[in-house]
């Protein structure tokens, strides 16, 4: 039986471990379903699954950064290409789109306009009308955001799908079947409002108001929807 890989690259704040769980328990909450049609693979790991074992893949966040290019990272880079050859669907979540992006030959780094974290209003371009994951998807909606890096110039081929005034890359597709998102669909409020307290000294340091910013925090039932969208395109069956 095939199954859908979540594959975790890093833990979030020891804080919000405790009180409300780690990325790969919102992700696999967020599919709407349960082993072993869904399963949490080390991103760490030396070896990583085969392709035909595979129904599709999650990359979720991580706190670390792409362009520091670390050898899990570039391991995982080359797995990426690998799957796209092979058309296994593929979903990157915030660090998991940027390392798609890096890893078909985009480029990644700081973004320009500093970080974005929060609830944002996040709007589809033309391009995702007849898209499989994002159609029939509002053409604005929010999702909660908590990015330093971006994807600064998109691989050879790959579509944007989405963005906001800030953020121009939150959504790409490359190929048939392979998506990354900036934002972060496994988050509820609980969690963004989190993220925020967490990064509140830096959030001041750049000029943004954390009180202002967690007022600002509320359910975006669109963006958590898209991944029991993807699973529904990979499990079905």
């Amino acid at each position: 039986m095939r199954y859908l890989a979540v594959v975790k690259i890093g833990n979030s704040f020891p804080a919000t471990v405790t009180r409300l769980g780690d990325f790969e328990d919102w992700t696999v909450r967020g599919t709407g379903h349960t082993a072993p049609a869904v399963r949490v693979v080390d991103g760490f790991a030396a070896s990583l699954p085969d392709c035909d074992e595979l129904a599709g893949v999650v990359v979720m966040g991580s706190h670390a950064m792409v362009s520091d290019r670390e050898d899990w990272s570039e391991r995982l880079a080359v797995w990426i290409r690998r799957l796209v050859a092979e058309q296994v669907p593929f979903l990157g979540i915030c660090y998991g789109h940027q390392l798609l992006a890096h890893a078909l030959g985009g480029e990644v780094g700081y973004h320009p306009g500093g970080p974005e974290v929060g609830t944002r209003t996040i709007t589809l371009l033309p391009t995702a009308d007849d898209d499989p994951l994002f159609a029939d998807v509002p053409e604005s909606f929010l999702g909660h955001t908590t990015h330093s890096q971006t994807v600064l110039r998109l691989p050879p081929d790959a579509v944007a799908l989405a963005r906001n005034e800030h953020e121009p890359h939150h959504a790409l597709r490359v190929g048939a079947c392979a998506w990354g998102v900036q934002f972060h669909p496994e988050f509820d409020e609980a969690v963004m409002t989190d993220y925020v307290l967490a990064q509140s000294d830096h959030l001041r340091a750049q000029g943004q108001d954390p009180a202002a910013l967690c007022q600002a925090v509320q359910a975006t039932p669109v963006a958590a929807g898209l991944l029991r969208r993807f699973a529904a395109l990979v499990l079905a069956g």
